[in-house]
């Protein structure tokens, strides 16, 4: 029997990329009276603060997951390493129009394949962490990890929008 890994590990990174709001040392920038969704405000806090809201529905989710696949004290430090690996990185500074205008056909090229190699690496990384942990869990976690990380892909990766 084949299983398609790619849904499980990326329902994996949506669920556990909650971290980074567990390692933030306090609440996100606040915002003004009447700065609520659509009101005119600075596109850094309107990202700071949907940031945030993202990270805190990750961590509720990855705590359901967690509590649902009732983990035993061996697999404590497995699924430690594998929320540390699902981790999302720090996103790099993305090459502004401007630069990437400025630069010939092949040079744009090399640039981009450079970006794509590192987001392939960090995919490998994640899931070899998936796989890793996946194997630590007894048939009855695998059913319940499985259930619960494809539910986010029923509808699509753009599921709202449109």
């Amino acid at each position: 029997m084949k299983v398609n890994f790619k849904p499980v590990v990326l329902a994996a990174v949506l669920a556990t990329s909650a971290l980074a709001a567990l390692a933030q040392s306090g609440p996100g920038p606040a915002a003004g009276p009447g700065a609520g969704p659509g009101m005119h405000q600075p596109d850094g806090e309107r990202h700071a603060r949907k940031q945030e809201r993202m990270q805190d529905h990750m961590a509720k989710r990855t705590a359901d997951l967690k509590a649902k696949l009732k983990l035993n004290a061996e697999q404590e430090n497995s699924w430690n390493a594998f929320v540390t690996a699902m981790k999302p990185p720090a996103h790099a500074a993305k090459p502004q129009r401007e630069e990437m205008a400025k630069l010939s056909t092949p040079e744009r090229l090399d640039k981009m394949n450079e970006i794509r190699k590192q987001r392939d690496a960090a995919f490998a990384q994640r899931d070899a962490a998936t796989r890793t942990f996946y194997g630590a869990l007894s048939a009855e976690q695998k059913k319940v990890f499985d259930e619960n990380t494809a539910r986010s892909h029923r509808h699509g990766h753009h599921r709202g929008h449109g």
